[in-house]
This record gives C-alpha cells, sequence and structure tokens, in this order.
C-alpha cells in the first residue's frame, strides 16, 4: 500500500525555468472531482487555517502538484451541486442566469415551491470546447457528463465517453474503481494523438469519484481499515476512493511527463461543490447549501510560468475558467454575451488586480430544499450575504474574519446588510433568475420531516459548528 501512496509523488510536473516564457497555445488539462470538500485533500488550502486540509485522507500526488503550482484559498464553485456548475463551466455564465440551478428532483410539500430548473444543455449554448476548436484545438471529455443534450460529441468535444451520469459509475469496480484509470488510460491515448499531429488539446476529466465510495480498490480500503480515523474525517470508504482518484491523477500527470508536454501544459484540479460531514471541519454546512462548506472547493493550478508553491486569495469562481481558457488558446472569435467569468490568468502570474467580471459581485443561487431552505448569497469584497426565501430574513457575515459564518452582524451592520440585499435581488432580476413562489397548498401537518428541524432563517437547526 505505501507504493500505492507514493508511486508518484516524485513527479515534476514542470521545468519552472523553462516555463516562464509564454507558450503559444498550451495545452489545457481540466480535472474535476465530484462532491470533494475544500479539506478533502491533504493538501492545506488555506495557509492560516490548519485545518484546511483533511486529518485522514492522503492525496501525496495532490501534495505534490500543489508544492508545483499555485494554490486558491477562496475559490468557489458556481453551484452547491453537481450539474448547474458542469454547465456553468461549460458556458462561462452563472447558474442563475441559465436557470439551472438544481441537479435533483425538486421537493414538495414545503411552505415554498422551488424554482424551475433545466436538466438539458442546448444547442444554443456556445461552450468552452466549441470556442477552444475554433482556435484549432482538439478537445476531449471523459467521465460524468450530466447535462444531457446528446452529450459532449454534441457540444464542440471531439471525443467523449457519452451522455454520461451517476449512474455510470457503478459497474467500475477494482481494479478500476468508478473508472479513474480506465478515464486515464483513454485521456493518454488522446494525448498521444495530438502530440504526433502536433495539435493543441483541450481535456476535461469529470470524474465519478467520490461517487461510488464502495467500489474503491480493496487494497486502498484495507490500508484505511488499519488506521485512525481523524476527527473531521473518519469513513474509510470515502478516504479510499478519495487516495484512488488521487492516484489516477498522478497518472495522468505521469502521462504529461513521459510525453514532454509538462512546460506546455496548464493543468487545473477542482472540485464541482463542497461535500459536507461531521467533525470538526473549518467551514459552515455543505452541499445543497450556499454557505461557504456547499461552494469552497479546492482549486490548484500548474502551468507555464506559474511560481511553484504560490498562494492566490483573491475571490475567483468557476465560470472565470472559460474567459481563462479562451485567453490562453488565442481564441480570436467574440465570446458570447453576458459571460460572466473574468480572466484570471494574471492571477497565476503574481498580480494583486482584481478579476474583471461583467459584474463586480459573485453572486449564489439556490431556490431550492437539499441541504437548507431556498436560499441566495452574494459576496461583495470580504462581506456575505445569504438571503433566505421562506422568512425573507438576510445574514451577514464579514468572511476575512469568520470563515466559519457564525457571527451574523445583520443587525449591527443593517445599512450594509440591505445595501447588499438590495444589490443580489437587483442581479436575480437582471439575469431574469429562477425564484421559489408561495405554495398556496402548504400543509403544515404534513410538511415533509427531515432529520433536523428548520429553525430561524431557514437554516436548519444543530448543523455541524465550523472549527477554524
Amino acid at each position: 500500500m505505501k507504493l500505492l501512496l507514493c508511486l508518484f509523488a516524485g513527479l515534476t510536473l514542470v521545468n519552472t525555468a523553462a516555463s516562464q516564457t509564454a507558450v503559444k497555445q498550451p495545452n489545457i488539462l481540466l480535472m474535476l472531482s465530484d462532491d470533494q470538500d475544500w479539506t478533502g485533500l491533504s493538501v492545506q488550502m488555506h495557509p492560516n487555517v490548519p485545518n484546511s486540509k483533511s486529518d485522514f485522507y492522503r492525496t501525496p500526488n495532490l501534495e505534490n502538484f500543489a508544492h508545483q503550482g499555485m494554490r486558491f484559498s477562496a475559490a468557489y464553485a458556481p453551484a452547491p451541486v453537481c450539474s448547474p456548475t458542469r454547465i456553468s463551466l461549460q458556458t462561462g455564465k452563472s447558474p442563475a442566469q441559465l436557470r439551472w440551478t438544481k441537479a435533483a428532483p425538486p421537493e414538495n410539500g414545503h411552505r415554498l415551491i422551488e424554482a424551475e430548473s433545466r436538466k438539458n444543455i442546448q444547442l444554443g449554448e456556445k461552450t468552452v470546447a466549441e470556442l477552444l476548436r475554433s482556435a484549432g484545438y482538439a478537445t476531449a471529455h471523459y467521465g460524468k457528463w450530466h447535462l444531457g443534450g446528446g452529450g459532449p460529441e454534441e457540444h464542440g468535444y471531439d471525443e467523449s465517453d457519452g451522455d454520461t451520469g451517476n449512474e455510470d459509475a457503478n459497474r467500475f469496480v477494482d481494479p478500476n474503481p468508478v473508472d479513474i484509470f480506465g478515464m486515464g488510460d483513454r485521456a493518454a491515448q488522446f494525448m498521444k494523438k495530438q502530440v504526433e499531429a502536433g495539435r493543441p488539446f483541450f481535456i476535461q476529466m469529470s470524474y465519478h469519484a467520490l461517487h461510488r465510495p464502495e467500489n474503491a480498490l480493496r487494497a486502498t480500503r484495507e490500508f484505511y481499515d488499519q488506521q485512525t480515523p481523524g476527527r473531521m474525517h473518519r469513513d474509510a470508504g470515502r478516504a479510499a476512493i478519495t487516495t484512488d482518484l488521487d492516484t489516477g491523477v498522478g497518472r495522468v500527470l505521469e502521462t504529461l511527463q513521459k510525453l514532454h508536454l509538462t512546460e506546455k501544459t496548464y493543468v487545473i484540479y477542482m472540485s464541482d461543490n463542497g461535500g459536507g460531514g461531521g467533525g470538526p471541519r473549518p467551514l459552515m454546512a455543505g452541499k445543497g447549501g450556499v454557505w461557504e462548506g456547499g461552494i469552497r472547493v479546492p482549486l490548484i493550478i500548474c502551468g507555464p510560468g506559474i511560481k511553484p508553491n504560490s498562494w492566490c486569495h483573491q475571490r475567483v469562481v468557476g465560470y472565470d475558467l472559460l474567459p481563462t481558457f479562451c485567453r490562453w488558446a488565442g481564441v480570436t472569435s467574440k465570446l458570447p454575451e453576458n459571460i460572466e467569468g473574468g480572466d484570471i490568468s494574471a492571477l497565476l502570474h503574481g498580480s494583486n488586480e482584481p478579476v474583471k467580471r461583467l459584474r463586480e459581485d459573485l453572486v449564489f443561487h439556490f431556490p431550492h430544499y437539499q441541504g437548507d431552505t431556498p436560499h441566495s448569497a452574494i459576496l461583495a469584497g470580504s462581506f456575505k450575504l445569504l438571503h433566505f426565501y421562506e422568512t425573507g430574513e438576510n445574514r451577514l457575515f464579514n468572511l476575512d474574519a469568520d470563515l466559519g459564518e457564525r457571527n451574523d452582524l445583520a443587525q449591527t451592520m443593517p445599512e450594509l446588510a440591505n445595501e447588499m440585499a438590495t444589490k443580489l435581488q437587483r442581479y436575480l432580476s437582471e439575469v431574469k433568475a429562477a425564484l421559489p413562489t408561495p405554495n398556496t397548498h402548504f400543509d403544515p401537518t404534513s410538511e415533509p420531516q427531515s432529520n433536523q428541524k428548520v429553525g430561524k432563517g431557514g437554516r436548519k437547526k444543530g448543523p455541524r459548528k465550523p472549527t477554524l
């Protein structure tokens, strides 16, 4: 098992001396994990928050990767659930604008009727793959698509695994847990083909992990069964699939090295949403809510000119990747209207200038019941306001001073709270976001019951308390 954990840990992804020069049309490799919490790696995601890494999971390849690239301590998934983040990455637009804000079916019988949410990508949407292909890139998508619309090859990808969803991971067990290693093999073949053709490539690796932890390698599970659990993380199955994913990432990075592509390839690793769980995690709540635990995710980027073991503390969001990739690729065609992301390439080279986006503030919209009651959030500078639709309550937090969102400032700073609430409503109106509506047939005696009662402001009583 020691060999499994350390096999690729010594890889050098980028020759930093040679990579200071700009690379014309670099390769781009996006690795997207599923349901991986900000604390879900053995990589510390904030230099001043010791428990911003797991106390149980082991990800040595990603540790090495982080030491060679830049960690973003304040990176956000566009949504706290799967497919809304994925459509946002493809289009550079927020889930609110796309009116695609939930993956699971709506819940019924609540005080509010959930907002409608799309389920299929439309042919009229211009994707990142189509834009990069217009600049001469070969494009591939492996793993979980979960966007319908006929699959990736109907939307700009030359090669893919088809119109896949969560269920497609189920059949892959040891020795290829949830197709982690099969995906890597297909990506390796695609890379080799493009090297021979002299063509730059864009590959999105949408891993099924951390779904189906029971499908992890037996040897990895046996290793964790013998370890002492942490306080934050204790689940041996989830630990095992996390390490198997890390091993798969290491194999892909090894392919880049063998093909001499490390000096001209940007590699991006992030999660599609937060995970959640018990224990003293530093963030509030998890998947299915726009508290920090649902949307703040790991983001690490390595590539030409990026200083090893560097940090960025600016707030960035997943839909920033589309304009960034287009900048790298030299896309000359005009980007689609209403792109909400901003080019973050300057941040990777040490700039402290704010990212230029269509709108200055970041909005996260989840008008649904899942991890919480329907709510939205807006981030402006260091402040974050959450608005709950059942009660109309606003909660205000200073994230720089209160990462765990425990000290509500709405009553002590009412002017700022009202200003941010007005900005939030204005944004939702401008993008024509779908909103929840009153349930005229609501019967409080038959309201669906959960394991926890819903408390003031919509947040469920008795959540796991964040510990910094």
